[in-house]
């Protein structure tokens, strides 16, 4: 099963604080907004996300149809493909993406630990 993409998404409390301690660790910032309470950092091909204020714990994130550049793959299993998967072998989903619908699209699962994971098809 391929899941895309992986990042790790930080609910931070301060972003600017995260920002600048992510920055002396080498990460540097890749995409995001500021001004709306998040941004997308790398350091080569390692990817995090810090948000501020949108999720109460940090999310193991995963992001079907893309590389770790957010650039569009060509091939890729969507979401819905990944949802179906997971619901034949048993796994609860918390939300799940509509398997009527196409293009972008999300479901969370959270593992036996209370760990969620973000499953989130951008294309």
């Amino acid at each position: 099963m391929d899941l895309g993409a992986f990042s790790v998404s930080l609910a931070v409390k301060d972003l600017e604080a995260s920002r600048s301690f992510y920055e002396k660790l080498g990460f540097q910032v890749f995409a995001g907004d500021a001004a709306q309470n998040w941004l997308i950092m790398k350091n080569g091909d390692h990817v995090i996300g810090l948000f501020q204020g949108m999720f109460e714990r940090n999310i193991l994130t995963f992001n079907p149809g893309w590389d770790q550049n957010a650039q569009p793959l060509g091939q890729f299993t969507d979401v819905r493909e990944l949802q179906r998967q997971l619901k034949a072998q048993g796994v609860a989903l918390q939300s799940e993406v509509d398997e009527t619908s196409s293009g972008p699209g999300h479901f969370v699962v959270v593992d036996p630990d209370g760990n969620p994971i973000l499953v989130d098809q951008h294309v």
